[in-house]
């Protein structure tokens, strides 16, 4: 079996990038959860990935999350930021933009069907160039036409006192501090920030808050995390507290929802 590709640590180069003879490239790094990858951009499409792990990815002001079995298209020169939420297999395919399967000019996060994992695998172990890596490339870039988007992310103010504040949310989705308290560690009064969240976001703090919960809320759940540590973990006071909010949401249960969409 042939070496997989693996760069580790060192930075994506014009080497690692995809040509019109191999529109397709992979590069896989294991990395560990200080290991987060600063802002940059390439200029091909790329799907990141990690069957193992959890990411977080901020681009056009927005935070997107990555739980396993969940990709991201990132278009062409997109500066796009890693934040690693846990240990993760880091898997980015790199897709020449003459060959792109997604016409979005935007991000967006992708179910990754079994049969799409066990391709980009086999993938990561093909022998560069040859007849079954461009067998895998086609098959791998007709399921991504396929597969389904799903709303994980979360819009990032760009006010530097909104950011810190909503930084400081992200970081302890847990914490339940009024706006009043926050707004004393970012140096704003309240009553500035609520004008700026409708202002620059577009919803109040509080939507704003629960919109974080629940984009925080379904990687836990799609990686295996029971309920009640969700709910602990998000701040609610407990796990039906945080059903009745999702229900609320999303119309259904967080099982219901989650049976949906298997």
């Amino acid at each position: 079996m042939p070496t997989p590709i693996l760069t580790h640590n060192l930075p994506v180069t014009a080497s690692h990038f995809p040509t019109m003879e191999r529109p397709v490239r992979l590069v896989a790094r294991n990395l560990k959860i200080s290991q987060d990858l600063a802002p940059h951009s390439h200029p091909c499409g790329q799907i990141t990935y990690t069957p193992q792990g959890m990411l977080q990815v901020i681009a056009e002001g927005t935070v997107w999350f990555v739980p396993p079995m969940r990709a991201i298209w990132i278009p062409p020169d997109t500066v796009h930021e890693v934040r690693l939420l846990t240990e993760s297999n880091l898997r980015a395919i790199h897709i020449h933009q003459d060959f792109s399967p997604l016409s979005k000019k935007h991000c967006l996060v992708l179910e990754v069907s079994s049969l799409l994992r066990e391709l980009i695998f086999s993938l990561e172990y093909a022998e560069s160039g040859s007849i079954r890596e461009q067998h895998l490339v086609q098959v791998i870039l007709d399921e991504l036409i396929a597969a389904k988007p799903l709303p994980i992310y979360l819009p990032m103010p760009k006010d530097k006192r909104l950011k810190n504040l909503c930084e400081i949310l992200l970081t302890h989705p847990a914490s339940n501090e009024t706006l009043k308290t926050l707004a004393n560690k970012v140096g704003a009064s309240s009553r500035t920030l609520t004008r700026l969240f409708e202002q620059e976001l577009h919803m109040s703090f509080g939507d704003w808050r629960q919109q974080m919960r629940l984009a925080r809320a379904y990687p836990l759940i799609a990686n295996g995390t029971p309920l009640s540590q969700v709910a602990s973990e998000l701040g609610y006071a407990s796990q039906s507290a945080f059903s009745a909010m999702f229900k609320k949401t999303f119309g259904v249960s967080p099982s219901s929802f989650f049976r949906q969409a298997e």
